[in-house]
């Protein structure tokens, strides 16, 4: 009677046993699912997280060259030559030999973006005429600014305006114009008449581009009182010449390496560096200045 019970006994809790043997594989699994799970969802998330790094890098790396692109090259000068010592004393006594000491510095109220400065010079001889010659230099920089672009293409446009203005000066005769080798990076020199009522003066204009410099130099001379004109080819050659000792002279003020360091995006006005003084304008220097001058001389 004792061995039943004890069997009846034993059973429930064999069964008990076997259940929890049974459970530890369920837990196992389940813990293995959850596991893999979790594994999975971190594998996952370090995927979209990889992902949005390679984006990142992608959109940093296709906006880089359009930053680049965008980008301004700074101006090569900074700076400009002191404009009555644009020339060696040799130079002025060739020029205007009779005016060394007549410099005149024109007005600007900002001498690193524009200057100018002229020379006259009236040879009396006398009974026998005189000879009279005038000489003016202008000089304009123009800075790189990020939304008109840099500093040697605006200087290009000033260039090119500056050619066709002297190419059409009202009451010039026998225009005449050709590139002036070897003179910046680009030159073009320009030649007339132009009669006034002291006598017909012989022109002179070349305009040159220095990187983002540009030059306007005239000259011209005129036989009065009778005497004999000089030598158009004679004033041009002399031009020319003055010209190359400008650009040297630009390079000179800017010798110690400096760039110009402004940053285009925080650029001075645009109407600072593109408005040229009254004394670049190769018509106004040609038509009203000479004959001003040869009458205050006479």
């Amino acid at each position: 009677m004792h061995r039943p019970a004890q069997r009846v006994g034993r059973a429930p809790r064999l069964t008990r046993i076997l259940v929890s043997a049974a459970a530890v594989p369920v837990v196992l699994a389940a813990a293995g699912c959850s596991s893999d799970s979790g594994s999975g969802s971190g594998s996952g998330s370090g995927s979209s997280a990889d992902n949005a790094a390679q984006k990142g890098t992608a959109a940093t790396s296709s906006a880089s060259p359009s930053t680049s692109a965008d980008a301004v090259k700074p101006a090569a000068y900074a700076t400009l030559p002191a404009p009555c010592s644009v020339f060696s004393k040799k130079t002025l006594g060739e020029l205007v030999p009779k005016g060394l000491k007549s410099a005149k510095s024109g007005k600007s109220d900002d001498a690193k973006d524009r200057t100018s400065c002229s020379w006259n010079s009236l040879d009396n001889k006398g009974v026998k005429g005189s000879q009279f010659r005038w000489l003016n230099v202008s000089l304009l920089r123009f800075d790189s600014d990020a939304t008109r672009g840099e500093g040697n293409q605006l200087a290009q446009t000033y260039y090119d305006k500056q050619v066709k203005d002297a190419q059409t000066v009202t009451g010039a005769t026998g225009a005449r114009s050709e590139p002036a080798s070897g003179i910046g990076d680009a030159s073009t020199a320009v030649r007339y008449d132009l009669k006034k009522k002291e006598g017909s003066f012989k022109q002179q204009t070349v305009v040159t581009r220095v990187e983002n410099v540009v030059i306007t130099l005239d000259y011209n001379g005129a036989g009065l009182a009778g005497d004999k004109a000089p030598s158009a080819d004679d004033l041009t050659k002399a031009a020319e010449k003055a010209a190359k000792e400008a650009v040297a002279a630009v390079a000179s003020a800017n010798q110690d390496g400096s760039r110009a360091t402004t940053d285009p995006s925080q650029s001075a006005s645009p109407s600072k560096s593109a408005s040229p003084s009254k004394s670049a304008s190769p018509s106004a220097s040609a038509s009203s200045k000479p004959s001003a001058s040869a009458t205050t001389k006479n």
